[in-house]
This record gives C-alpha cells, sequence and structure tokens, in this order.
C-alpha cells in the first residue's frame, strides 16, 4: 500500500519521540502489505477498528492512534490524524457529533 503522508507521522514524532519507532514500524508493515479489505487488514494489524469511513490504528502500546482512509482498490492509505490515546478521546466526541 501507499501511505500518504509519512509528512503527518514525521510531525507527530517530532513532537512525540515515544512514538517515533511504534510509527515507523506501522509505516513499514504498511507499506510493504497489500490488503484486499478490511479482514485482509486486520491479518497484519489485529487491534485495527473501522469506524466508517476510518480506519484506526493502536500504535506503540495503545499510546497512540493513526486514523486514515484506506482505498483498497488504489493501494492507498490516506493518513488524517496521528494522535495520542487522550487527543483520540476528544475525537471520538466529535466524530460522534458528527463534526469530523
Amino acid at each position: 500500500m501507499h501511505v500518504i503522508s509519512l509528512k503527518m507521522l514525521r510531525e507527530f514524532w517530532s513532537k512525540h519521540p515515544e512514538a517515533e519507532q511504534p510509527l515507523r514500524n506501522w509505516h513499514t508493515v504498511a507499506e510493504h502489505s497489500r490488503f484486499a479489505d478490511f479482514a485482509d487488514l486486520r491479518q497484519s494489524f489485529r487491534s485495527a477498528d473501522y469506524v466508517p469511513p476510518y480506519t484506526i490504528f493502536d500504535v506503540g502500546g495503545n499510546n497512540f492512534r493513526i486514523v486514515v482512509v484506506v482505498r483498497y482498490r488504489d493501494g492507498k492509505i490516506f493518513v488524517r490524524w496521528v494522535m495520542t490515546h487522550r487527543e483520540y478521546d476528544d475525537w471520538c466526541k466529535l466524530y460522534r457529533k458528527g463534526k469530523v
């Protein structure tokens, strides 16, 4: 899969250095995989969840979240947000209200 964009991951780990290795690991696996559908993606990322239209990854021992849109047919993963667990909780509240 082609991950768009590594820049967002870099910006996040520049603020949260402890996230660098988990985000790099996620990126490496994602870039070197080709997923046919969500069930296939779950083979590599067991903690991934689907919250339409987003796929959410728990990384770094459940400390960080990556929210993406996956276009399986195109082989692309669009990173929308990278956040801490606490920021994700706030994001969920906005999501439930239809504000993201």
